[in-house]
C-alpha cells in the first residue's frame, strides 16, 4: 500500500511540474507563430528566447525543430521561384550547413555561455531591426563574388545557429541586401530557415538532444505554432506592419537583455 501511495505521489508531483512547462510551451509557440504570421519570420527567435528563460538553450532549440521546419517549408513552397533562388543561394545554404555542423556540441555543452550568446544575438538582431539597417550588395558584382560572400555569410550564420539555436544573423540582413522583390525575399527566407532548421536538427540529434521525447514534444508544439501563424496572417491585413515590427524588436531587445542578465548572475 505504501508503494502505491508513493507511486501516486510521484505521479502527482511529476504532473505538477509538467503543467507549468506545457503552459509555457503553449503560450510561447502560439506567440512565436503569431509573430511569424504577421512579419514572415521570428518563430525560432521568439520560441528559443522565451523558452531559454526556463530551460537550457539546447533543449529549447530542440523543441522548435518541427514547428520551424513545417512553417518554413510552407513559406518556401508558397513562393514562385524555388529553383532560381536555390541556384542563386546555394553557396550560402552550403555555408549554413558547414558552419552549423562545425559548431556541433556548442549548444549541448555551452551551459550559461549558450544562454548568454543567445541573449547577445537577440540584442544585436533587435538593434539592427530598430535602426532599420539595410545593406546593399552591388548589382555589378559578379555571380562568383556574390556567391563567395554568401558562403561566408552562411558559415557565420551556421556558427551562430550552433551556439544559440537562432538562425537570423547575419543571413537575414544579407538576403535583404540582395534587393529581391517581396515574394522572392519571403521565399528566400523560407529556404534559408528550412536549411538552417535541418542542419540544427542534425547537430542536436548527433549530440543526443533531439531524440524521441523531444521529437514528440516538438510535434505537439506544432499545433499552437500553426494556430498562432493563422491568427498572425489574419492580423497582418488589419494592422500596420511597421508598427508591429518596431514593437517586436523592442520586445526582442528586452528579452535579450533579460537573458544576458540572467546568465551573468
Amino acid at each position: 500500500m505504501r508503494d502505491a501511495d508513493t507511486g501516486a505521489m510521484t505521479t502527482i508531483q511529476h504532473m505538477t511540474h509538467l503543467i507549468p512547462v506545457l503552459s509555457l510551451g503553449l503560450v510561447t509557440f502560439l506567440l512565436a507563430g503569431f509573430v511569424k504570421g504577421v512579419i514572415g519570420l521570428g518563430l525560432p527567435t521568439v520560441a528559443v528566447g522565451l523558452l531559454g528563460l526556463a530551460m537550457p538553450t539546447a533543449e529549447a532549440a530542440a523543441l522548435l525543430i518541427v514547428p520551424s521546419l513545417v512553417t518554413n517549408v510552407w513559406q518556401l513552397l508558397a513562393g514562385p521561384r524555388f529553383a532560381a533562388l536555390a541556384g542563386r543561394l546555394w553557396p550560402m545554404l552550403l555555408g549554413i550547413c558547414v558552419g552549423t555542423w562545425a559548431g556541433s556540441g556548442w549548444l549541448a555543452n555551452g551551459g550559461n555561455v549558450a544562454g548568454m550568446a543567445l541573449g547577445v544575438a537577440l540584442l544585436v538582431y533587435a538593434a539592427l531591426g530598430l535602426a532599420a539597417v539595410r545593406l546593399h550588395v552591388p548589382g555589378h558584382w559578379s555571380r562568383a563574388t556574390t556567391g563567395a560572400l554568401g558562403g561566408g555569410i552562411g558559415a557565420i550564420t551556421g556558427l551562430v545557429t550552433a551556439a544559440t539555436g537562432v538562425f537570423v544573423i547575419p543571413a537575414v540582413p544579407f538576403l535583404q541586401a540582395l534587393d529581391l522583390d517581396r515574394d522572392d525575399l519571403v521565399q528566400a527566407l523560407g529556404l534559408s530557415f528550412t536549411v538552417s532548421t535541418l542542419a540544427l536538427a542534425a547537430g542536436l540529434a548527433h549530440d543526443g538532444i533531439f531524440h524521441g521525447h523531444a521529437i514528440g514534444v516538438s510535434l505537439l508544439a506544432l499545433v499552437p505554432a500553426l494556430g498562432g501563424m493563422f491568427l498572425g496572417q489574419w492580423v497582418r491585413t488589419r494592422v500596420s506592419a511597421p508598427v508591429f515590427r518596431r514593437c517586436f524588436f523592442v520586445g526582442l531587445a528586452m528579452l535579450g537583455a533579460e537573458l544576458v542578465i540572467q546568465h551573468i548572475r
